[in-house]
């Protein structure tokens, strides 16, 4: 776990003049790599890579990046490859200098070519210079848990773990447009783009080759809903079973100790849970972040029962309206731009935590998106039951349960009441996707504070159709259409917020849910399996259920990681988010409305409601990048 930076330079340079550019790169990702750091320049000064180094696996000085091979080969690389020690024996054991997985990649290399890919086990993000066929090939894992973010002007190519590294090098720090629709949309972007004009994104499960100028990417990687209905619910338990085992057992390679975060919810429980099975002889740390403002925000008990059901040494935090204070603008500086939900807060403080404990945490990003654990699919299936019932279509094929066995878990949604009316205020019983963008837009939201004239003709409903519809997945699974489109972006936006939070304070943070064959297996799984009666998660909930104690499994109240910010904002943040939005840069943002009033939106906002949270975070990052575009340019000025 690492951070990564390189360029391909247009016309060659002098070496001392790529090197300058690189140490600039690595010294804004030092956080990443509290352990050591690494510049390698070509000969010829056309081609540099740096690295900053978190050592995990091989903690030797020849395991230091970037490494190079007797066959031309340099990498820098980010991210574990959890099948390292099997590849070393396919690969043979007698090639190898080291026992990192850093060398695993670059022999891989060697045998496989750009097919190496398929090999690899885990998450990653890497680089390698191909001497012999002056070439740059990069990877990224298949779900984007590892971060590569790029630039191309006429200084050359530019890549990075994070994107603060490469603002330097930018002729202009302006907002894209479209990504900024797409954010306004979801609260994150859609396909390649990001938030920064002329910054893009590998997206997961993809390659990029850059040759003699010839620029390709490709895709090596894509799950495939093939329905398995030969098979019975138990034999999908046994499954899950043995293929959860197996990741957890290979997340846990490691040469320093490993820890896991306890939410209190369902997937880092079963996570944390079978990770002490396996790892039962030594002390085993967890850690969970909580609320005292009330009940609904404080899930300790739930963390606590797993801790002591386990026996692991449960680490605790309260955090406060200062904390948020002190810290939020930490949080948006790392993270590189705004994201999904204030949950991010909470997750960096609890990685702070963790960091003073460990270096290695495991957590249960994913389960959501996998087995189906948001309350949406809930409220979508509903509708699509009501619609079938009063249409006859009930057994059509369209629906994984009915409207009988649904009721009795609507009790689920008690808290999404807000969202219900809203939803069903327009469009009943439209088409499944026109119906499904409407349950996630939050857009129809702030067409008072939003200036969405600036915004067109870009349209984010058409780019989501072309994910909701994937080919991958058969027409008539709306479960598994929903889930899909959470898995291709919501996903990785979630996974950005793990890496950045965990990385900022040199932390590497593990989710073995995310093991390419578990989700292969999953992807198999039909929907009245998964989500059968109607019930979040119910074959993750029914295999583990006795690994886990009784107040887990009864759970119906868990959402995610609630921020009392509505409390906040209308007594300890109040005066610092009027002087956010009351700055002389903020009064005049080119996208919000002139009408616009930060306090009639705070008057207005629901309980659990992200509109304040969506646009503060939106202003906190155009202060910290935008109107410190200056700061770059000198940083430029000095290295030129």
């Amino acid at each position: 776990m690492c951070g990564i930076s390189g360029i391909v330079a247009e016309d060659s340079n002098s070496r001392e003049t790529l090197a300058k550019w690189l140490q600039v790169m690595n010294s804004l990702q030092a956080h990443r790599g509290p352990d050591g750091e690494g510049i390698w320049v070509h000969d010829l000064g056309h081609v540099g890579f740096a690295h900053r180094r978190l050592s995990i696996i091989d903690l030797t000085e020849a395991a230091s990046q970037p490494m190079r091979s007797e066959s031309g080969l340099v990498i820098t690389y980010n991210g574990e490859i959890y099948n390292y020690i099997e590849l070393r024996q396919e690969l043979g054991v007698e090639k190898f200098r080291t026992t990192s997985d850093t060398e695993v990649i670059l022999r891989a290399y060697e045998k496989w070519g750009e097919d190496c890919v398929d090999h690899l086990r885990g998450m990653f993000a890497f680089a390698i210079w191909d001497e012999t066929n002056k070439k740059l090939f990069c990877g990224r894992d298949r779900f984007g848990i590892k971060p590569f973010y790029y630039t191309r002007n006429k200084d050359g190519f530019f890549f990075a773990s994070e994107i603060k590294a490469l603002l330097p090098f930018l002729d202009e720090i302006a907002t894209d447009l479209n990504g900024l629709k797409d954010y306004l949309a979801f609260q994150f972007t859609l396909g390649e783009k990001t938030l920064f004009k002329d910054v893009k994104q590998l997206l997961p499960a993809h390659t990029l080759t850059l040759k003699n100028g010839s620029f390709r990417i490709r895709k090596y990687w894509e799950v495939q809903y093939a329905l398995d209905w030969h098979h019975t619910r138990k034999y999908f338990q046994d499954e899950l079973r043995s293929e959860l085992m197996d990741s957890i057992r290979i997340h846990l390679r490691s040469d320093v100790p490993v820890g896991s975060y306890l939410s209190g919810g369902l997937d880092s429980s079963v996570v944390g849970s079978l990770a002490r099975q396996i790892q039962k002889n030594s002390e085993y740390h967890a850690f969970h972040g909580k609320f005292l403002t009330g009940p609904e925000y404080d899930e300790s008990q739930y963390a606590r029962a797993v801790s002591e059901n386990c026996d692991m040494t449960l680490h605790e935090k309260n955090f406060t309206s200062d904390d948020f204070l002190n810290n939020i603008r930490k949080v948006i500086y790392h993270l590189d731009y705004p994201v999904a939900g204030p949950g991010s807060f909470p997750q960096y403080m609890t990685s702070q935590m963790a960091s003073e404990h460990l270096k290695v945490v495991l957590g249960g990003t994913g389960g959501d998106e996998i087995f189906g654990g948001y309350a949406r699919y809930l409220i979508s299936y509903f509708e699509q039951c009501i619609k079938g019932a009063i249409e006859g279509t009930m057994r059509s094929g369209n629906f994984v349960v009915t409207y009988e066995s649904i009721i009795p878990h609507l009790a689920t949604l008690r808290n999404y009441k807000p969202l219900l009316k809203e939803f069903w205020k327009e469009g009943l019983f439209e088409e499944r996707d026109k119906r499904y963008f409407r349950l996630i837009n939050r857009a129809n939201g702030m067409l008072k504070e939003i200036n969405w004239e600036l915004l067109e003709p870009y349209s984010a409903f058409k780019t989501f159709r072309e994910i909701f519809w994937g080919k991958n997945i058969q027409d008539e699974s709306y479960f598994d259409s929903m889930t899909h489109f959470d898995f291709k972006t919501l996903l990785p936006a979630l996974l950005q917020v793990e890496d950045r939070v965990s990385m900022a304070h040199g932390l590497e943070s593990r989710v073995p849910l995310l093991d390419h064959p578990l989700v292969e297996m999953a992807a198999t799984i039909p929907s009245n399996i998964k989500f059968e009666s109607g019930q979040l998660k119910h074959l993750l909930k029914t295999t583990f259920k006795d690994d886990l104690p009784e107040v887990i499994n009864q759970r119906h109240d868990k959402m995610g990681f609630p921020v009392p910010l509505s409390e906040w904002m209308r007594s300890d943040l109040k005066d610092f988010i009027q002087d956010i939005f009351h700055g002389e840069n903020a009064r005049h943002r080119e996208y919000l409305k002139p009408t616009f009033n930060i306090q009639s939106l705070i008057d207005s906002e629901g309980k659990f409601t992200r509109k304040v949270w969506g646009l503060l975070s939106l202003e906190i990052w155009q202060q910290e990048f935008h109107d410190k575009f200056y700061e770059y340019q000198k940083i430029r000025e000095v290295i030129n």
